[in-house]
């Protein structure tokens, strides 16, 4: 890519306020933007980002550990990631590690795109204009109308696919609300369900014979995320019943870990969050995993940066989630205009070079 070498890294942590809270625990968003600089004066910015815990150790990830080990070191994030990912993992192979490794990462793939004057998409190689994208919310703990509400929003801004969080105490209370999510919807939207890692194994089979009910296009996290023997025979169950199909990722780290769960039949799709894995250089080989194994791959969260991605991918028809005003643009966090736009559910580039994602 270049011969340029890391001159520094700084970070900065910003607290960007929700304005449809994820929970009483959950009213703001962390996010460390970065920015290098190179030995051949150029420059480039990223983040780092999550969503309630780890944002001051992230930080300070990335001050006391990955700066100082990244200054001298080449500025091609495929040479660069490797090399400090061996130097980090003592502290974790995974989590605040790779979340922080993000942070230099993209703005390593941002100063290689502002160099060749082109947004990473087009660098990466785009293998499509648009991608659909679908609605999502975190709204287990909505009321029954209001949730109704959220769906109607939602077929009326044109999604075709939404995506809900079940995990009641009582799946007769999940049904209900499934039941009421799929009126709106009407039998030709696709409807996802998340159960984020709140059932076991037994309770996952008994729910979801309920709720097959309505259809859903996928159960996502039904299991503990480093459950995989769990997730192995729940598969398994679901093959021999309703066919739902499993899908997990955001809380998976590695490439290994993504190999590890479809070389075994533990999941049908796969949803890196290209932050939490490390950044756009392991997010590009968690890709080609779930291509060399069929596997259908859907970004999790942040479109602005995951529908650049999308674009590039080469399994059919990945989608990208939108939850409903906790965009960066819409959170008015952005210095600039978002490098996406979102319209009757499908995601489109906007002109920029680079990743085009600057904060305030």
């Amino acid at each position: 890519m270049t011969d340029a070498v890391i001159r520094s890294l700084t970070a900065r942590l910003r607290r960007i306020p929700l304005d449809r809270p994820w929970g009483a625990d959950v009213r703001a968003i962390g996010v460390i933007d970065t920015h290098v600089v190179l030995s051949d004066g150029g420059e480039g910015w990223g983040f780092s980002w999550t969503p309630q815990i780890g944002a001051e150790a992230v930080l300070a990830m990335i001050e006391h550990e990955i700066a100082p080990a990244a200054v001298g070191r080449t500025a091609d994030p495929e040479q660069t990631w490797p090399a400090l990912w061996e130097h980090l993992h003592e502290a974790g192979g995974g989590g605040i590690t790779t979340i922080a490794l993000a942070g230099l990462d993209l703005a390593l793939w941002d100063a290689a795109a502002r160099r060749a004057d082109l947004p990473v998409s087009r660098m990466l190689g785009r293998r499509r204009d648009t991608v659909r994208s679908y609605g999502s919310g975190v709204n287990l703990h909505y009321p029954l109308d209001e949730l109704a509400a959220q769906i109607r929003r939602w077929v009326d801004a044109g999604f075709d696919a939404v995506k809900v969080k079940v995990g009641k105490p009582d799946v007769a209370e999940d049904l209900e609300r499934m039941r009421a999510v799929r009126d709106v919807l009407g039998p030709d939207r696709a409807l996802m369900i998340d159960a984020n890692q709140r059932w076991d194994l037994d309770r996952a089979t008994r729910h979801l014979e309920v709720l097959a009910e309505v259809a859903p296009a996928w159960i996502e996290e039904p299991l503990r995320a480093d459950d995989l023997a769990g997730h192995i025979e729940l598969s398994r169950r679901l093959a021999a019943s309703s066919g739902i199909p499993i899908a997990v990722g955001e809380n998976l780290h590695t490439a290994f870990r993504f190999d590890d769960v479809l070389r075994v039949g533990a999941a049908q799709i796969v949803q890196p969050n290209v932050v939490r894995v490390g950044g756009i250089t392991p997010f590009r080989r968690i890709a080609a995993i779930a291509a060399d194994r069929g596997a259908a791959l859907h970004p999790h969260l942040l479109p602005e940066l995951s529908g650049q991605l999308a674009l590039t991918l080469e399994t059919v028809d990945p989608l990208v989630e939108d939850v409903e005003d906790a965009g960066f643009g819409q959170l008015g966090a952005l210095d600039g205009p978002s490098p996406v736009r979102i319209a009757d559910g499908v995601l489109r580039e906007t002109d920029h070079v680079g990743l085009g994602i600057r904060f305030r």
